[in-house]
């Protein structure tokens, strides 16, 4: 299992986006299930429909129900996240600090991202 950020679904589905062709590339390469957080699918979801519109977003909400280990976030989940962001001190966003929390229970250190912050993370190794 690897972790996918919401940069990676946004550069995939975004034709301008500084990243769409690695983004395109990596998803011919990665033959992992891929495992989100609902923050991940709710920034990916919100994002796509700004500039694709509805049918888009709603395209990408099934591509996740039907392709990818979902985490839902619940109070112990929020509470380990929230430690995460104060051992970061607030230079890692919130959704960034529940990724790390997921990628830790389910025992996973790859993730494909564009955000640079997981570089912080020395357990986390980035695919980009």
């Amino acid at each position: 299992m690897i972790f996918a950020d919401s940069s990676y679904f946004i550069a995939a589905l975004k034709k301008d986006d500084r990243w769409h062709k690695d983004a395109l590339k990596l998803s011919g390469k990665v033959k992992e299930q891929l495992l989100v957080s609902e923050l991940i699918m709710s920034e990916s979801i919100t994002l796509v429909g700004s500039f694709e519109g509805g049918k888009a977003g709603k395209t990408l909400y099934e591509f996740f129900l039907d392709n990818c280990r979902i985490e839902y976030l619940d109070e112990e989940m929020m509470e380990k996240s929230m430690t995460t962001f104060l051992k970061y001190d607030g230079s890692i966003s919130l959704a960034d600090s529940l990724s790390i929390e997921i990628m830790k229970r389910y025992d996973v250190n790859k993730i494909i991202s564009f955000d640079s912050d997981f570089d912080k993370i020395q357990e986390i190794v980035r695919i980009h």
